[in-house]
């Protein structure tokens, strides 16, 4: 599956990424796995990083499905990184179900540098964030 997540339980964040192919099937089971690890709590923060997703099964009618069953709070702060315009609109009508729902704190952007300052509070350094290279991050999971 071209999902992964791992949890900053120091800082409260989850990292999520998709990447290649990403069926509507992977992203509830990736909703379900995060949803029953024991280190998971829906109050946490999320940087959901898809700029290297390819394709995908996931149409229009179904981001209400994925956002209903989202597993975050409406009161968690949550950075989406799409690349390209279709996926910007796929994210930002996903962020406009969650608000729907209540959910204010999710933000779409087009680069990871200006997710982490969003989600980030100044000075706050997580273990999942790449070190600075000068020369821009690529959003790889970490190892």
């Amino acid at each position: 599956m071209p999902a992964f997540y791992k949890i900053d339980k120091q800082r409260n964040l989850v990292l999520s990424t998709g990447s290649g192919f990403v069926t509507k099937e992977e992203v509830f089971t990736h909703q379900d796995q995060i949803l029953k690890d024991p280190d998971f709590d829906p109050s946490f923060s999320e940087l959901a990083n898809f700029a290297e997703l390819t394709e995908t099964d996931i149409g229009i009618g179904d981001l209400r499905g994925i956002a209903q069953s989202d597993v975050f709070s409406i009161h968690s702060r949550r950075a989406i990184i799409v690349k390209g315009d279709v996926a910007f609109g796929f994210a930002k009508i996903f962020e406009v179900y969650r608000q729907l729902a209540g959910a204010g704190g999710i933000r779409v952007f087009r680069t990871l540098d200006e997710a982490w300052d969003w989600l980030l509070p100044p000075g706050a350094v997580s273990t999942l964030r790449p070190p600075e290279t000068g020369a821009g991050t690529s959003g790889s999971p970490p190892e």
